[in-house]
């Protein structure tokens, strides 16, 4: 496994992954960014890069996240939400099949080992509140502002 590093407005973000694809992506307040860029990690790193300066809104990579089937259900629904846009536990629950999963789901949801790029901090609560983000809420504002095509005042 391959790791890197790179700097952004939220700290430390740290990079996992081989020839297979990207494992980890997650918030490292003690890491320090590593240069050279290990050549399997290189394009994922330029894209969180480009992500950052928001000059790109679609990532273009091979993920491999470890989970259980469901918790990788849940991360592909994740990544079905558009850039700029927000979703639900419910609505995730309920494009899953069954909205009783909605726990199950938010569970899932929580333990995604690749923050943004499966954006599950595009998922807020029923009644539009911020809810629950590994990183924090405070980073879970940010990335939905830089998101939010009106740029202008707070989301919230």
């Amino acid at each position: 496994m391959e790791f890197a590093t790179i700097d952004t407005p939220l700290g430390p973000l740290s990079v996992e992954g081989n020839s297979e694809g990207i494992s980890k992506v997650f918030f490292n307040p003690e890491a320090s960014t590593n240069e050279p860029v290990p050549a399997v990690l290189e394009e994922a790193v330029a894209q969180l890069k480009a992500y950052f300066k928001g000059t790109l809104t679609s990532f273009q990579l091979h993920l491999k996240p470890e989970g259980t089937p469901f918790q990788k259900k849940v991360w592909k629904q994740l990544q079905e939400i558009p850039f700029g846009k927000t979703t639900t536990y419910l609505n995730i629950a309920n494009r899953l099949g069954d909205p009783k999963v909605i726990r199950a789901a938010a569970s899932a949801n929580g333990k995604n080992p690749i923050a943004i790029i499966i954006p599950c901090h595009r998922v807020i609560g029923s009644d539009g509140s911020l809810i629950g983000y590994a990183g924090g809420l405070h980073k879970k504002k940010w990335l939905l502002e830089h998101e939010s095509p009106i740029k202008q005042g707070s989301l919230f």
